[in-house]
């Protein structure tokens, strides 16, 4: 694998792997997946590649929001297993090289939380300050103006205390108080007891709303060239998010995290629409985040002159040192083969190559490897309270989040058969590993040997990108000093001229070992990668 030279940055080289748990593998056939399950399936991702795994929530959770409102920090949910289970996962993805990331929820509890049962026990409760409480408005009412992100006000009246708490998601996710030093305290002692048992580190959930204004100020209604969210919520989020105190936890983290050796991994969902604000959560490139999500990448179209625009602004503003995040899918976001691609492999190719050849870490999302589509949900399967509430003008994320295909069976690989899944799996003939593993042409094996080609290459791994001049709706960059990329994003064939080496890597399989000296003819929505 390419190596920085620095220990503490193993992971720039290395391709993640973003698994829901619930729809990974299930081990006891009672449809939910499962750590035992992911554990049988770590010689998988170990022939796929990857150097780390990120796990959606496995914390104890009512599930009102599917894992991401955390009723105990430092257990295991009994869907998933147990504690044990968990040291068992770490230890035996440790062996195949394969780094565990967790999510880290800072941003809010469950309502079954303990110290949200104390708080709600009254004004002087021991863990009150851990919530943000309010008196009603001079007028009545809740005190001020913020919006939920899942809809309707932010404010939730405690009957019994007379007072407001706060929830930017479900009322029964109420949002901690980041201003209490109790919290900060207890966060410290949350992550140091996941990093001493061996987990790499976090990927840090909607990091950038942690902390609120101290005023609780009205936000300001929003206008025309707002995001559609904030004109939809009719207010932007200026107070109740992206507030720049929140650095100052995250700061907090990348010391603490820098006290382990190796150092531990602090990655942000960081859901801002301006490249300038992503920047920001890297701080000055070595003591804030590791790395951040790319939204404005991951909401591009699969169009060249965009997503080049956007890499090459995100590689302006980034910090000498700091390393950028690149995915297309996650369990929020419908899959790229459907978003992006629209099931046209072809274009999956494409958006996987991009993903695997970009300076910066890949994080694959579970399916992305074998092309794997949104899967099929009616009215009647939604679980995602947002699905719930909003259909049918938006369906929710349960789409996203439907069980991995492993084979052409019953069950689909995925639990025993006749099973009935906790969402729907879809058709496993249409897509799954099995068909895939036996296939030299598939999507898989492209996945495989662009992850194969990237850990042995120093110009794919760490190397710098620049980018070369190429027709419209093509895309062309150097890695490091001897390795192009060009990708021609369009319906009609391309000449990518200037170009000097041999395919080493194709979407087409029969380009590769191709010498070329000067023009390359490229198919639609091809690519390729030469090096010299």
């Amino acid at each position: 694998m390419g190596q920085t030279g620095d220990p503490d940055r193993w992971w720039h080289g290395g391709v993640f792997y973003q698994i829901y748990p619930r729809s990974f593998a299930d081990s006891n056939g009672d449809g939910v997946g499962d750590l035992p399950g992911i554990i049988s399936r770590l010689d998988y991702l170990e022939r796929l590649g990857v150097a780390g795994i990120w796990l959606s929530p496995v914390t104890v959770s009512p599930n009102r929001d599917w894992g991401y409102d955390v009723a105990d920090y430092c257990d295991i949910d009994p869907d998933y297993g147990t504690l044990a289970d968990l040291d068992t996962l770490v230890r035996a993805a440790g062996r195949r090289g394969i780094a565990v990331l967790l999510d880290l929820v800072p941003n809010h509890t469950s309502d079954q939380h303990p110290w949200f049962v104390d708080a709600r026990s009254g004004p002087t409760a021991t863990y009150r300050d851990y919530y943000v409480w309010s008196d009603p408005s001079p007028g009545g009412g809740p005190p001020n103006n913020w919006v939920s992100i899942f809809g309707g006000s932010a404010w939730e009246l405690d009957g019994a205390s007379g007072q407001y708490f706060l929830h930017n998601f479900e009322t029964q996710q109420p949002d901690l108080n980041w201003w209490s030093e109790d919290v900060r305290e207890s966060f410290d002692d949350i992550v140091r007891f996941w990093w001493d048992r061996g987990v790499a580190g976090f990927r840090i959930d909607v990091c950038n709303m942690m902390i609120k204004d101290a005023e609780l100020r009205d936000n300001p209604p929003a206008t025309a060239d707002d995001p559609i969210e904030q004109r939809l919520m009719g207010v932007k989020s200026v107070y109740n998010s992206d507030r720049p105190e929140a650095h100052d936890i995250l700061m907090r983290w990348r010391a603490l995290a820098d006290t382990y050796a190796p150092g531990r991994l602090l990655i942000g969902e960081t859901n801002v629409e301006q490249l300038s604000v992503l920047a920001q959560f890297y701080g000055s490139g070595n003591d804030e985040l590791h790395g951040g999500f790319n939204f404005p990448f991951i909401n591009a179209p699969l169009d060249a002159g965009a997503m080049r625009t956007i890499v090459e602004r995100t590689e302006t503003l980034l910090a000498p040192g700091a390393w950028p995040i690149w995915t297309g899918s996650n369990h929020d976001v419908s899959r790229l083969a459907t978003r992006w691609a629209g099931g046209d492999l072809s274009r999956v190719r494409c958006a996987l190559l991009l993903l695997l050849t970009l300076r910066g870490t890949p994080f694959l999302y579970q399916g992305d490897e074998i092309g794997l589509t949104d899967g099929p949900i009616e009215q009647t399967d939604v679980l995602d309270a947002v699905g719930i509430r909003f259909w049918p003008h938006y369906k929710g994320r349960d789409p996203e989040r439907t069980p991995m295909p492993w084979a052409n069976a019953p069950g689909g690989g995925f639990t025993e058969p006749g099973v009935p899944t906790w969402l729907p799996m879809g058709d496993p003939t249409a897509c799954n590993v099995a068909d895939q593993e036996a296939e030299p042409d598939s999507v898989l094996a492209f996945t495989r040997r662009a992850i194969a080609l990237r850990t042995g290459s120093d110009d794919l791994s760490v190397g710098p990108y620049r980018s070369l001049s190429s027709p419209e709706g093509t895309w062309a960059f150097v890695r490091g000093g001897h390795t192009t990329v060009v990708v021609n994003m369009s319906d009609a064939p391309q000449a990518i001229s200037a170009l000097r080496g041999t395919v080493t890597l194709g979407t087409d399989r029969a380009l590769e070992g191709t010498a070329v000296e000067g023009t390359l003819e490229m198919p639609p929505w091809s690519g390729a990668v030469l090096e010299r």
